[in-house]
């Protein structure tokens, strides 16, 4: 049994793909990138390209992180990685200025901003600066496909609710009220809130059950040292044993 655990548990590139997606995806689980989550999802386009970007950018600069991590000196690493990242961001910036104008013109400065975003960082020094290039740029496309899958179905539910639409096309009827709250700021948090807590329903569904502990009443020789009641019937008790005790040694003087 834990040599299939120790199986499992080694890392590959499909372990990293599966953590990224599933495991420790960053927007329904890490709770990290925030900020674009929250402000660019009005639309599953938006969702799309912004997710997309950051893919971009978080695989080539784990990538290139991993193949220098021997060569930046500790002391500099947090400059470096911020310049590496930084470069990778221009160029997306870039191509996405030539060839996607409407969807840079929608995004706007949060496209620059992804050199600052919190998972691209992480990733860096938490994985690619202590991972060989094969599984840091892996990490890298699972985490960036976990972001990505995160903000298209958060922009699409978004733009189903508030405009009847997914991707530009017509969903709902012509007789659907759009709820203009859902392409706002609250409808942002809204929708990630009950997504998350769908999230975490299945996964408590796929938990394993831990057996209940009932309480037999014998305080005096329980075990459980979480019981607080137990805690407390056994201390006084000691008190008392201990007073009992010193009664005798009184009446015996």
């Amino acid at each position: 049994m834990k040599e299939k655990e120790k199986k499992t548990l080694k890392p590959s590139p499909w372990e990293r793909l599966y953590n990224g997606l599933i495991k420790e995806n960053p927007t329904f689980v890490l709770m990290l990138g925030m900020c674009p989550t929250l402000a660019v999802t009005t639309s599953a386009v938006n969702g799309l390209g912004m997710g997309v970007s950051t893919l971009a950018v978080l695989m080539m600069s784990n990538l290139l992180i991993s193949l220098l991590r021997k060569v930046i000196p500790d002391r500099v690493r947090m400059p470096a990685y911020i310049v590496i990242v930084a470069s990778f961001v221009t160029i997306v910036d870039l191509l996405m200025q030539a060839y996607a104008r409407p969807l840079y013109a929608s995004l706007g400065l949060y496209i620059p901003l992804i050199v600052v975003n919190c998972i691209i960082l992480g990733r860096a020094e938490a994985y690619a600066s202590k991972n060989g290039p094969v599984l840091s740029l892996f990490d890298g496309i699972g985490m960036g496909l976990g972001f990505t899958v995160a903000l298209t179905i958060i922009g699409a539910f978004r733009e189903l609710l508030g405009t009847g639409c997914v991707f530009g096309f017509r969903v709902l009827p012509d007789a659907y009220e759009p709820v203009a709250l859902m392409v706002m700021a609250p409808g942002a948090f809204f929708v990630l809130a009950c997504l998350t807590a769908l999230q975490n329903k299945f996964k408590a569904r796929r938990a394993p059950a831990v057996p209940e502990k009932f309480c037999t009443g014998n305080c005096a020789s329980c075990l459980d040292a979480g019981c607080h009641i137990g805690t407390r019937e056994r201390s006084e008790e000691k008190k008392e044993k201990a007073s009992g005790a010193d009664g005798k040694e009184d009446a015996g003087a």
